[in-house]
């Protein structure tokens, strides 16, 4: 799959994209390198742990010393294994480059890391009292490219589709391929566990996360343009 990027005018670097990426892979190789009871240790301790995370048995003042609602934001930027990461890490750059480019650096920042913390946040709502960590950057770059979404309607993803022996390009509306994918999402919450241990909530919540930071945004954006 190829997102078109517009050529007519002088742009910046996309920074912030390349910044998340560096430190996503960063975190990835530093846990890689430890034994696996210390990788188990970390996913714990840095993901979203839901029955820790909303425990009602402590007190408030206790969980905001222990820094709980931060593993919302730790959690982004660890993952479980290669296909995890590559996987994000790929859209992450597809969809983010040029929402960035129409959001700003400090903007795209922002929708990353607050809006992957609060569709983390209505995963762990949904998986209350599991034990297991919610990691990765799923619901940060489900945020992104929800504000792709409502940034460019009207945009159109390529698409390589093999027929036969021939490769066949073809541009399909953005649209259309995003919404599938968000179908399968919300069927994939009712399927259950027959496709893995996914937090798929995180991922809805992201997407429409993402398009409500893309519609309160665009009053700014047309000012930074403008400017």
């Amino acid at each position: 799959m190829f997102v078109q990027l517009e050529s007519r005018r002088r742009t910046r670097a996309p920074w912030a994209t390349v910044l998340l990426v560096a430190t996503c892979v960063a975190m990835f190789l530093w846990i890689a390198s430890g034994d696996p009871a210390s990788r188990a240790r970390l996913l714990t301790v840095w993901g979203t742990v839901p029955s820790s995370i909303i425990d009602a048995s402590v007190p408030w003042l206790t969980q905001l010393a222990e820094l709980r609602f931060a593993r919302l934001v730790t959690a982004l930027f660890i993952h479980a294994d290669w296909l995890h990461l590559t996987t994000n890490l790929l859209f992450l750059v597809m969809f983010g480059v040029p929402a960035e480019r129409a959001l700003g650096f400090a903007r795209f920042l922002l929708l990353f890391v607050l809006g992957g913390a609060l569709a983390n946040l209505v995963g762990a709502l949904t998986l209350a009292g599991t034990h297991a960590p919610i990691v990765g950057s799923s619901g940060a770059v489900w945020c992104v490219v929800g504000a792709y979404l409502a940034l460019f309607p009207r945009a159109r993803l390529g698409l390589v589709l093999p027929l036969g022996v021939f490769l066949e390009f073809v541009r399909i509306p953005a649209s259309v391929l995003i919404g599938f994918w968000v179908v399968l999402q919300i069927v994939f919450t009712w399927v259950g566990p027959q496709f893995g241990a996914v937090a798929w909530w995180t991922h809805i919540a992201g997407f429409f996360i993402g398009i409500a930071f893309a519609l309160v945004s665009k009053p700014a954006i047309a000012r930074r343009l403008r400017n």
